[in-house]
C-alpha cells in the first residue's frame, strides 16, 4: 500500500482485538504478544509515538503496553522490559537476534501470537532480512505447539506473520520469503 495510507495501522488491527478480547476474558498475561520489526529505528519510535494514543483513545493505555527494545536501550530500560514485559515489542532485526537466545526472555517471548515486519522490501533484498528470517525460524520453535492427535504428534505454529510494504514487488515471492518456502500466505494488496 501507498506511503500514508494506513497500512501499520491496519497490520495492528488485529493485534489490538487480539489483546481486548484477552483483557475482556481475564487471559491477558504479562508476555509478549506481538513483535513489531522495523529496519529503521526511528521507525520504531514513530510507531510507538502513533501507538499509544490509539490505545488512549480505546481507554486501554494502561491495559495494553508497548515497549521499545533498539540498540538504543539503555540496561536500565532493558532490564525494566524483561521485568514487566510489553505486550507488543517494538524492535530491529539486529535486536531480536540479539533476545532471542537471552534466557531472561525465553519464557516472555514463548506466547508470541503475531510478528510485524514493517518496510519488508527493504529486509527482501539483504542479508539482514536473511538474519531476521532466520530470527523468526527460531521464534517461531520457541512458539509453536504440539497438538497430539488419534494416532500422530503433529507441530502447529501459532505465529501470525505480517508483511507491510509501500514498495513490495514481486508480491508472490516476498511472500514466501516472509511466510517460508511452502506455507500458506496471503496477500492483500491496497491501491489508491
Amino acid at each position: 500500500s501507498p506511503t500514508g495510507s494506513g497500512k501499520t495501522l491496519a497490520g495492528f488491527l488485529g493485534v489490538l482485538d487480539h489483546l481486548v478480547q484477552a483483557h475482556e476474558a481475564g487471559t491477558l498475561e504479562d508476555r509478549i504478544q506481538c513483535v513489531y520489526v522495523s529496519p529503521l529505528r526511528a521507525l520504531t519510535y514513530d510507531i510507538q509515538k502513533n501507538l499509544l494514543p490509539a490505545l488512549k483513545g480505546i481507554g486501554l493505555e494502561e491495559v495494553i503496553r508497548v515497549g521499545v527494545r533498539t540498540g538504543d536501550t539503555t540496561a536500565a530500560e532493558r532490564a525494566k522490559l524483561k521485568r514487566k514485559p510489553p505486550h507488543i515489542l517494538l524492535t530491529t532485526p539486529e535486536s531480536l537476534a540479539i533476545i532471542l537466545p537471552q534466557a531472561g526472555w525465553v519464557e516472555t517471548l514463548s506466547e508470541v501470537r503475531f510478528v510485524i515486519i514493517d518496510e519488508l522490501h527493504a529486509l527482501a533484498e539483504n542479508k539482514r532480512g536473511a538474519h531476521l528470517m532466520l530470527s523468526l525460524e527460531r521464534l517461531e520453535r520457541k512458539t509453536s505447539f504440539q497438538l497430539v492427535g488419534s494416532d500422530e504428534l503433529k507441530t502447529r505454529s501459532t505465529l501470525t506473520r505480517i508483511g507491510l510494504s509501500a514498495t513490495a514487488a514481486p508480491l508472490p515471492l516476498l511472500a514466501e520469503f516472509l511466510a517460508g518456502q511452502g506455507r500458506p500466505c496471503e496477500i492483500v494488496e491496497a491501491r489508491m
